[in-house]
C-alpha cells in the first residue's frame, strides 16, 4: 500500500519567483518581500500625530524583479493573472487603476521625491487576503520601495521607504491612511512590538510576552477603504482639531488635548465630533499605558487594555460592526484569553487577539464554533508570532 504526500504549498517568495520565470522566461535577480501587520493598540490615532503598538504577522506580499536599463515598468501578478505597464515619466494620480496603482503610486513618489529611478519587470505573488484589514496595500507598497531601492542604488533607510509607500497611498492612489501600515512592514523586528510615535516617527521595540499567541480572526466581511468610512472619520477628526485650535492655539491635533484637560474641552464640539475626540485622546493614553504594561510583563493589564480599546473604537468611533464586535466578545469568554480588539480601520475585517499558548486550540474551537452559530458563516483563522519586516535578497543560482 502507498501513500501520497499532500503537495507542499508554495510560499509567496516560491511563487513570485515561478510567476516572474513564466511571465518573462528567465529567472529573476532579486526576491522582496514585506509583511502584513496587527495593530495591537492605538486604533485611529496614527493619523491624529498619536501612538500605535503594530505587529508584522507571519503573511507577506513578495515580488521577483530584475533591473531594466530604462525607465519602463512591467509588473505580473500571480493573484490576478494580469499584467500592467507603464512608464515612470508618463506616471500621473490616476493613470493607473487597480492592484497596479500600488506599485506605480510608490515609483511616482519616489521620482517625485527628485531620486534617479530604473525601471524594472517584476513578478508579485501574496498570501494577505485583500480587504482583511491586515494591510496588504502596504506591504504591496513596501516590497516594490525595497525593490525600486534595489534596481536603482539608492541610500533610503526603511523608514524613508515606510514615507514614500505613504505617500505613494494617500497622493496616488487616493487613500488618505498614516503613516502605521508602512512603518510596521518596513521596520518591524520578530518577537517584538513596534511603539511608534506617528508625530515625531521615533521608534521604540517593545519585547511580547512569552507564552501568548497572536490570534487573527476574520469576520469573513470584506472592507474596501474607498467604500467605508474611513477618510470620513479623518475629516470629522480634522474638524474637531479646527474647533478646538479655535479656543486654545496650542492644539494642532488631537495629540496635543491632555486626557486631563479633555472633558472641559468636549463642550466645544457637537455631536458626533465629541466622541470622536474622545476615542482618539483615550486610545492615545491607553498605547502609553500598553506598552508600560509589556514593559512590566502585566499581560493581564495589557489584555484589559485591549478590551477597552475595542469598546471605544466600537461606541466612539463607531468603526465596528455587529461581526467584529460578536468575535470580541466570544473571545473574551473563550478560554486561554489574554484580550481582543478590533484590528485596522473596521467596518468589517479583522480582530487581534492574545492568547495563552497552550490553550491556543480551546480558544479557536470555542470562537469558531460559536461565530458560525451565531451568524451563519465561518470566521477566517491565523496564528502568528510578531514577524520581521521589509527584506532583500539576491536569487541564488
Amino acid at each position: 500500500m502507498s501513500t501520497t504526500e499532500p503537495a507542499k504549498e508554495l510560499t509567496p517568495l516560491e511563487l513570485a519567483r515561478t510567476a516572474f520565470e513564466k511571465a518573462f522566461e528567465h529567472r529573476p535577480d532579486f526576491l522582496s518581500r514585506a509583511p502584513g501587520r496587527v495593530n495591537l493598540m492605538g486604533g485611529h490615532v496614527d493619523y491624529n500625530d498619536g501612538l500605535v503598538l503594530p505587529v508584522a504577522v507571519d503573511l507577506e506580499v513578495a515580488v521577483a524583479f530584475t533591473p531594466r536599463d530604462d525607465r519602463h515598468i512591467r509588473i505580473y501578478a500571480e493573484s490576478f493573472d494580469e499584467t500592467a505597464e507603464f512608464d515612470i515619466s508618463e506616471l500621473t494620480p490616476g493613470s493607473v487603476g487597480g492592484w497596479a496603482a500600488y506599485p506605480a503610486g510608490v515609483a511616482w513618489a519616489i521620482a517625485k521625491a527628485d531620486l534617479p529611478l530604473s525601471g524594472l519587470d517584476a513578478a508579485v505573488a501574496s498570501n494577505i487576503p485583500i480587504g482583511s484589514g491586515l494591510s496588504s496595500s502596504a506591504a504591496l507598497e513596501v516590497a516594490f520601495a525595497a525593490a525600486f531601492r534595489q534596481v536603482s542604488g539608492l541610500e533610503l533607510p526603511e523608514l524613508k521607504l515606510a514615507q514614500l509607500s505613504q505617500a505613494a497611498e494617500n497622493n496616488f492612489v487616493g487613500v488618505q491612511c498614516g503613516i502605521m501600515d508602512q512603518v510596521a512592514a518596513a521596520c518591524a523586528l520578530p518577537g517584538k512590538a513596534l511603539l511608534l510615535d506617528c508625530r515625531t516617527l521615533g521608534i521604540r521595540h517593545v519585547a511580547l510576552p512569552s507564552g501568548v499567541r497572536i490570534v487573527v480572526l476574520g469576520t469573513g466581511i470584506e472592507r474596501q477603504l474607498r467604500d467605508s468610512e474611513y477618510n470620513e472619520r479623518r475629516r470629522e477628526c480634522a474638524e474637531a482639531v479646527k474647533r478646538l485650535s479655535a479656543v486654545d492655539n496650542d492644539i494642532r491635533s488631537l495629540r496635543d488635548v491632555e486626557a486631563e484637560a479633555l472633558q472641559s474641552l468636549l463642550r466645544h464640539l457637537p455631536p458626533p465630533l465629541d466622541r470622536r475626540a474622545r476615542h482618539v485622546v483615550g486610545e492615545i493614553e491607553r498605547v502609553q499605558l500598553a506598552a508600560a504594561a509589556l514593559e512590566a510583563s502585566e499581560t493581564e493589564r495589557f489584555g484589559e487594555l485591549m478590551f477597552a480599546s475595542h469598546r471605544s473604537l466600537r461606541d466612539d468611533f463607531q468603526v465596528s460592526s455587529d461581526e467584529l464586535d460578536g468575535l470580541v466578545e466570544l473571545a473574551r469568554q473563550a478560554p486561554g484569553t489574554v484580550g481582543a480588539r478590533l484590528t485596522g480601520a473596521g467596518f468589517g475585517g479583522c480582530t487581534v487577539n492574545l492568547a495563552t499558548a497552550a490553550l491556543v486550540d480551546d480558544f479557536l474551537d470555542y470562537v469558531m464554533e460559536n461565530y458560525h452559530r451565531l451568524y451563519g458563516r465561518e470566521a477566517d483563522e491565523f496564528i502568528t508570532d510578531a514577524a520581521r519586516g521589509v527584506t532583500v535578497e539576491k536569487v541564488g543560482w
